[in-house]
């Protein structure tokens, strides 16, 4: 059975790789699962087929067969269990790989994407909401150290993680910490991250040239 994972049709990322399927596309490179791309414009994503997949009418869904998922971070932790590759054997270590998958997107992210209001009142609040995102990466530093990953060996829980703090590559946050601007750069390197974010510009070129 083909995986099938909807992408916006229309990146509004610029081609970057940071809408939500890129996680999904890595995970499913990293256990060297082919799967097919379905495009879908915004005014499709809030239709009832959508809707049928993703409640909220948001990017990605995963299909297999008779299963549909969605949520980015659900779907990794899904293909993870599924295959080999991104959850260590040692049930102890998995079971720390997956506490930073939680921590990737529960803990880390939540302050990055305030961070990217535009809304009027936002100016005034930026130095708090600059703040909490810098206690978040002084943690993670201090965790990380020296070490290549977090926990010892690539995983699912460092395939999100990478994923959220590319977020702040533009803004020069991370540049501040260069323990953690190391760390995104090694998972950049992967040429499993190389080919889905080849797949996804793909898909942004394409649209900007029809």
């Amino acid at each position: 059975m083909t995986i099938a994972v909807t992408v916006f049709e229309r990146s509004p990322d610029g081609g970057q790789g940071l809408a939500r399927d890129m996680p999904v596309r890595w995970a499913l490179e990293e256990v060297g699962q082919p799967y097919d791309v379905r495009l879908v414009s915004f005014r499709a994503m809030k239709e009832p087929a959508h809707r049928a997949l993703q409640p909220f009418g948001q990017i990605p869904t995963y299909e297999e067969g008779d299963l549909a998922l969605f949520e980015s971070g659900a779907i990794v932790f899904h293909i993870a269990e599924r295959h080999a590759g991104l959850l260590p054997d040692n049930a102890n270590a998995r079971a720390r790989a997956i506490s930073w998958m939680f921590a990737a997107l529960n803990t880390v992210e939540p302050p990055i994407v305030n961070r990217g209001s535009d809304e009027p009142w936002y100016e005034q609040r930026r130095p708090v909401v600059e703040e909490g995102i810098r206690n978040r990466l002084s943690d993670l530093s201090s965790h990380l150290r020296d070490a290549d990953w977090l926990d010892g060996v690539f995983s699912a829980g460092d395939l999100l993680m990478v994923s959220v703090l590319r977020r702040l590559k533009s803004t020069g946050i991370l540049h501040e910490y260069h323990n953690l601007s190391a760390y995104v750069a090694r998972g950049e390197t992967r040429p499993a991250f190389k080919r889905a974010f080849d797949a996804q510009l793909a898909v942004f070129t394409a649209a900007s040239a029809g």
